[in-house]
């Protein structure tokens, strides 16, 4: 079994002086990388710049301090930014801290319970439908801000499809300045990238927005003008646990907490393999539990494992969890020091950061492939869960998509599942045949292919019999398991036998198959003379029954 113990603890083991030095240096420049990312997505998020940062120190040295990966960089993500913008929309911050602490004692409990491994049975098309949708509702989000647009509501917009409808009916109001500064500002992000990947594009698009704004006054607005910048230390706030607030936010905190150990878990897989190491991925589920509870305590906001930010830490040559710790510190120095000046950042450069990173999440290559490569039912489990991401919320898409994906697998078994007689034929037919086998007088032989569960039991009552049969052969050497419908159906199908005083016989049942059997009693009712290991042995049987 998974041991619950931080990698922290672990591998401090064989530490080296040398790695020390790596991880220093790798998380000074992961800080530098997260600084501007940390900012833009708390507002996205709806929540004041320093918040982001808070929660990138806070919950980032928790999680890598405790958490079950050895190079996870944890802090805000794109995931989130649509969720908690709705959530500090309609509670306000309290309601979010207290969703927050919510979704973090859900992961700790989840990490107890070792449910880390049945994340896996999310299916990959649902994963990747809900992170494109997400990147679709961020982008949309930030077009306000990168046109420089004018939109007057009555009420926060929150759904996306509003964000939408508004953003097409201002669009005569732009402002070409500022979608000037949000073009060059995107030109750099994907020259950096292209060109210069060891440098943070973010930080540079930061530098470039402030030079052309402030430095040829253009009309554009900046942070300092939307919000007010503080670089105070973070320190605990206690949030208002009233119990109306508490049942607002379980079901909040329930979408966090499920994002949160997907994101992080997708996060430290993707970690693995290029490190070839292996996380513990239930102690990982309790440190993000850990770590989003202290984020709320402090004034952050919800925190996962950031794919991009673990592999900027790998590449650098971060291997330990304290390049995560580091980066954390380093961020806490940043935020005293130069945070005043975040007041100059352009909403347009914010805008072109995010717009990356919606195109860096949505994974549009992947997307095409699959519609490509996959099965139709597949392909509609996808974007269907993709549109409901976008037209309503995360929580109704995964919702839906999961019972959709679940419905087409059922379909999909109950096709390979068979129910299907022998065929018999004559001697002159196929005489030379070795594999037939002589199948006694007055004997039917039916043979069960694939899982047998409530979608393919009506099968089992296609077996019919004819009035001089004294013998029904069951074989069910691929049935490999059975649930409590297809269960009962084989106890219609012994009392059909019984009444027209047929003996049923099964050959070859399965370990789990014979289990079930055992203990519905049913093992007892057809006789354990009945049951046969092999066909043959069933053949036999049949054979005494049809003499008698």
């Amino acid at each position: 079994m998974e041991k619950l113990k931080p990698k922290l603890f672990s591998v401090m083991k064989t530490y080296t002086k040398e790695q020390f030095v790596k991880d220093i240096i790798s998380g000074i420049i992961v800080a530098i990388i997260a600084l501007p990312l940390s900012i833009a997505l708390a507002l996205a998020s709806g929540v004041s710049p320093e918040r982001g940062i808070y929660t990138a120190i806070v919950a980032g040295f928790i999680i890598s301090f405790l958490g079950g990966s050895r190079v996870q960089i944890a802090g805000p993500t794109a995931a989130f930014a649509t969720i908690v913008a709705g959530i500090v929309a309609d509670k306000g911050m309290a309601g979010l801290a207290v969703a927050t602490i919510i979704a973090g004692i859900l992961l700790i409990l989840m990490g107890f319970f070792r449910v880390g491994s049945l994340i896996k049975f999310i299916p990959y098309t649902i994963t990747t439908g809900f992170t494109a949708g997400i990147a679709v509702t961020l982008l949309i989000g930030e077009i306000k801000d990168f046109c420089g647009l004018t939109i007057v509501s009555e009420e926060p917009l929150i759904e996306t499809m509003d964000k939408l409808m508004a953003v097409v009916k201002n669009l005569g109001t732009i402002n070409w300045q500022a979608a000037l500064v949000g073009v060059i500002c995107l030109m750099v992000l994907i020259l950096c990238q292209k060109f210069i990947p060891k440098v943070p594009g973010s930080l540079v698009a930061v530098l470039v927005g402030i030079a052309l704004v402030s430095g040829l006054k253009m009309n554009v607005n900046t942070i300092g003008d939307l919000y007010t910048i503080s670089n105070k230390i973070p320190t605990p706030e206690i949030p208002d646990f009233s119990w109306k607030l508490i049942q607002g936010g379980f079901r909040d905190g329930v979408t966090i907490a499920l994002l949160a150990a997907i994101e992080s878990l997708l996060s430290a897989v993707v970690a693995d393999s290029m490190v070839n190491s292996k996380h513990r991925s239930n102690m990982e589920l309790i440190a993000q539990g850990c770590g989003n509870i202290a984020s709320a305590l402090f004034g952050g906001i919800p925190a996962t494992g950031a794919i991009a930010r673990t592999a900027a830490n790998i590449k650098n040559g971060g291997r330990t969890p304290i390049a995560g710790m580091v980066h954390a510190v380093a961020l806490l120095l940043i935020l005293v020091i130069l945070m005043p000046y975040a007041a100059l950042i352009p909403m347009p450069t914010i805008a072109a950061i995010l717009f990356q990173v919606a195109y860096n999440m949505c994974g549009i290559k992947k997307v095409i492939y699959l519609c490509k490569t996959s099965s139709k039912s597949d392909i509609i489990v996808l974007m269907t869960t993709l549109v409901l991401t976008v037209v309503f919320d995360l929580v109704v898409a995964i919702e839906f998509g999961l019972i959709l994906a679940v419905i087409l697998f059922m379909k999909r078994m109950s096709e390979v599942t068979d129910v299907e007689g022998w065929r018999y034929i004559d001697d002159e037919e196929d005489a030379d045949s070795l594999t037939l086998r002589e199948v006694p007088k007055h004997t039917l032989v039916y043979e069960i292919s694939g899982p047998l569960f409530f979608g393919v039991a009506d099968k089992i009552m296609h077996i019919a019999f004819k009035e001089d049969d004294k013998c029904v052969v069951v074989r069910m050497r691929s049935v490999n398991t059975i649930d409590a419908t297809a269960m009962h159906a084989l106890e219609e199908l012994y009392e059909s036998c019984a009444k027209k005083k047929v003996q049923l016989v099964l050959s070859h049942v399965n370990e789990q198959p014979m289990a079930m059997i055992k203990k519905a009693g049913f093992f007892e009712k057809v006789g354990a003379e009945n049951f046969c290991k092999h066909i043959d042995d069933a053949l036999a049987r049949a054979k005494q029954i049809a003499e008698a």
